[in-house]
């Protein structure tokens, strides 16, 4: 079963008429996701792929016209920040927000702004990214940039910080034979929508999910706090990996969050709690798919 999205979906897409949008909005379309519509500011009344889906200048038009539910961002990020917040406005209940680059103070006031939208009595808005792949539920959806070839329908659920290693833990798990019920990527930027305990908590829910590959990256501690939720809550077996244990002290590696401070946010602490919390890992990144077949037996 999917989580967060499923076949009924209807998604727009908040930037399909440029390069980025266009292609993967056509890759989605192609799976089998249910695209009702496409936004870009000055573009109403134009249509995108192939003349299949209308274009509306706001998210508002699109909501009213086709009642859509679920926004795909591929706004650059000088204007990123603005579509999560005119999607939240419209009543999208769940955003993807692909685009990398956004500024942490641009995200500090966007997750602000939410909450106290939220807070004033407004519709609770869902957040993946920025910086995410997005989600693939196989054979039904696929919201973002996965490579859909490499997934399989079946019973195993991934969570990643990284875009490259969700698709690593998917093509080894189809590898070894399990399908995935979703393959969820939650972006790996500082300041992000849900984090991995959310994630967690939507397949602990799912009775169509018997087991979990969360993966991780060095900086903060969202693996520590999601790891110690498992340890107190979580019914299915996890098993984990964490990017960055060769990662020099002080240097930032790749996403924006991956950076270690005071000391804190390293591979080996990070590892260190998820096995103290019951969570089976691996320090090699090739053997994510043997771990979880093994926790299976």
């Amino acid at each position: 079963m999917s989580v967060l999205v499923n076949k009924n979906t209807k998604l727009i897409v908040q930037g399909i008429t440029g390069r980025e949008g266009e292609f993967h909005a056509r890759a989605s379309q192609a799976y089998g996701t249910n695209i009702v519509a496409g936004v870009t500011p000055g573009k109403g009344g134009q249509t995108a792929l192939d003349g299949s889906v209308p274009v509306y200048d706001t998210v508002e038009e699109a909501v009213r016209e086709h009642g859509a539910n679920t926004s795909l961002i591929f706004v650059p990020a000088a204007g990123a920040p603005d579509a999560v917040m005119e999607a939240a406005a419209a009543g999208i209940g769940t955003i993807f927000c692909i685009t990398e680059g956004i500024p942490v103070r641009d995200m500090l006031e966007v997750k602000a702004k939410m909450r106290l939208r939220e807070a004033q009595g407004g519709k609770k808005t869902l957040l993946l990214g920025p910086n995410c792949p997005g989600l693939i539920t196989p054979d039904e959806i696929k919201i973002g940039i996965m490579p859909g070839h490499i997934h399989r329908a079946g019973r195993v659920g991934v969570v990643s910080r990284s875009g490259t290693l969700t698709y690593e833990a998917v093509a080894q798990l189809t590898e070894v034979g399990l399908g995935q019920s979703s393959a969820v990527g939650i972006g790996g930027d500082p300041v992000n929508g849900l984090k991995h305990i959310d994630v967690l908590k939507l397949f602990n829910a799912d009775p169509q999910t018997d087991a979990v590959v969360m993966i991780g990256e060095i900086g903060g501690s969202d693996e520590e706090t999601a790891a110690r939720w498992v340890k107190e809550n979580m019914k299915k077996p996890v098993v984990g990996f964490i990017a960055g244990l060769t990662a020099p002290p002080g240097k930032r590696m790749g996403h924006a969050g991956a950076i270690i401070s005071g000391g804190k946010g390293t591979a080996q602490e990070k590892l260190a709690v998820m096995e103290e919390c019951g969570i089976k890992v691996t320090r090699n990144p090739a053997e994510m798919g043997k771990l979880l077949k093994s926790v299976l037996k």
